[in-house]
């Protein structure tokens, strides 16, 4: 079957990305329709880190009264030793922050943002949707693409965007590529804000170890509190298939600091995510189809950036929709989102090699350095969260 009528815009894929585009280029006047292979659009995981590169874009896509209505605005992002319990250092996040970036820094559940894009798509009138479509092939031609699903139907548009994600199918048209393994895995999840005790609830808190961190904050208005411990996989590395269980989380955090094995043991076990990210690309744009966030540039999760970047993505691809021609736009679009998002990418690794370090000489040296820096030096984040363009 083939749906008729020719679509301006299709994206594939109905997550953060997708729909955060979808309604970037409905904003724009255009018609939209969305494809989603789950069978109702919902987010799996938990917490989300929201910087104020991320917080901008929200705002540019009329989103953020809705957004700040659901979320926490922690005081600071403090790191902290797993290992002794030593505070090592913190960035403040509250005023000082707003007045140096323009913007808030807030922490959400992941859902309530998936929920918000998909009320304001459906508000545009101009987005349509669609579940339980799962593309498996795809074809770009001169003037537009088509894309074929499993069940058989069939799309022909004019513009085609690839928000599939991680393991996106439509990323093979640029490069035929593998995610990458980090040989780590993460638990996470949500508790009740009662069952939490000795955390300061007002911050994310970040405890860092050998082979090892845990990430902690409030999302929901403070109703909920978000977990994930993050662990390497020896089991990965001697090359078996099954890896990264609730033993192995346990072993990695078993000669960390009181609390934080406790907090450990109130982690969500029944299911255990392997960190991914793929090597970046030259390019994100093949003729008349965009790959955006994880299908464009998957990164592990070290600087909290992979839906921020999506949403990066999103206002961008809006924003050159709305001046030029989609050729013009999308080269536009990949010229300025390229460089950014790559630059996240390779950061990030050797990121989290810093955080997990076990070797005691390096871990010595990184914690003094950590300590003597002052919770409102923004030096080394001002190329993240600062806008180039000083846009408000």
């Amino acid at each position: 079957m083939t749906m008729t009528g020719r679509i301006p815009l299709l994206v594939v894929g109905g997550g953060i990305g997708g729909l955060a585009t979808a309604l970037a280029v409905a904003r724009t006047g255009r018609p939209v329709h969305v494809l989603e292979q789950a069978p109702e659009f919902a987010e799996i995981g938990a917490g989300l880190q929201v910087g104020a590169n991320a917080t901008r874009a929200m705002s540019r896509l009329g989103i953020f009264d809705d957004v700040r209505e659901v979320s926490v605005f922690p005081r600071a992002g403090v790191l902290m030793d797993a290992v002794t319990g030593e505070r090592l250092t913190a960035l403040d996040t509250g005023p000082s922050y707003v007045d140096r970036f323009g913007h808030p820094y807030l922490v959400m559940h992941r859902s309530d943002l998936l929920d918000i894009l998909l009320k304001h798509c459906t508000e545009t009138g101009l987005v349509t949707l669609e579940n339980d479509k799962s593309v498996v092939h795809a074809e770009v031609h001169s003037g537009g693409a088509t894309v074929g699903c499993a069940d058989g139907t069939s799309y022909t548009c004019d513009a085609l965007i690839a928000a599939d994600g991680l393991h996106s199918r439509l990323r093979r048209m640029i490069r035929d590529d593998k995610p990458v393994c980090s040989g780590y895995a993460a638990c996470r999840g949500t508790i009740p804000i009662g069952q939490v005790a000795d955390v300061d609830v007002d911050d994310v808190v970040i405890w860092i170890g050998p082979g090892m961190h845990l990430v902690q904050y409030p999302v929901r208005r403070g109703e909920l509190y978000n977990q994930v411990a993050v662990f390497h996989s020896p089991r990965l590395s001697a090359g078996a298939s099954e890896w990264g269980g609730p033993g192995e989380l346990d072993a990695a955090f078993a000669q960390t600091c009181a609390p934080v094995r406790k907090s450990v043991s109130l982690v969500n076990r029944d299911r255990h995510w392997p960190m991914f990210d793929r090597e970046p690309l030259d390019r994100f744009v093949h003729g008349r189809l965009a790959l955006m966030g994880d299908a464009a540039h998957p990164m592990l999760q070290y600087l909290g950036q992979g839906a921020c970047q999506a949403l990066e993505d999103a206002v961008e691809l809006g924003r050159q929709l709305d001046r030029h021609d989609v050729d013009t736009a999308f080269a536009g679009y990949e010229r300025r989102r390229l460089p950014r998002a790559t630059r996240c990418q390779r950061t990030a690794r050797p990121w989290g090699e810093i955080w997990h370090t076990a070797d005691p000489l390096t871990r010595a040296v990184r914690n003094r350095m950590f300590q003597l820096r002052a919770p409102d030096d923004y030096t080394d984040v001002d190329w993240l969260y600062a806008d180039p363009e000083g846009r408000a």
